[in-house]
């Protein structure tokens, strides 16, 4: 009975709209969003974001588990939206110095919707690890 008191939560699914809400999924796969969590989103929003696109995404992850989303998203997106989509999203999870084991399970189950494989991803952590080692600079 308390369902009807709960408003739809329609989001129009453009790849902008995906990373975002894929992102909000990661940072709250391990049951809490730290500040360079959040910091690492805002950054990702573009310069058009504004507060109303971010509330109906985190309307729409509210209402939509993961797969529900994995769903209909996956079909709509190319190969360098998914791959973006996949990159950002071991950008946030790392952002914090360490992925939960909670975020790498949610990143495996994208990275299969998307059809990719671990091996393919390889060289892009690869790429991650050395744009994110700043010890190198003090070396």
């Amino acid at each position: 009975m308390f369902g009807m008191f709960k408003s739809q939560a329609a989001l129009d699914l453009t790849p902008r709209n995906a990373l975002v809400v894929s992102l909000i999924y990661c940072m709250g796969a391990d049951g809490e969003m730290d500040p360079e969590e959040i910091a690492h989103l805002v950054s990702v929003l573009g310069p058009r974001a504004t507060r109303e696109n971010l509330d109906a995404c985190m309307k729409y992850t509210r209402a939509n588990k993961p797969d529900v989303f994995l769903a209909a998203v996956s079909p709509k997106l190319n190969e360098a939206q998914k791959l973006c989509i996949l990159l950002n999203m071991v950008d946030s999870a790392m952002a914090d110095g360490e992925a939960e084991a909670e975020e790498q399970a949610l990143f495996t189950r994208f990275l299969s919707a998307f059809g990719m494989s671990e091996e393919a991803m390889g060289p892009h952590f690869q790429t991650l690890v050395a744009k994110n080692d700043r010890a190198v600079l003090d070396r």
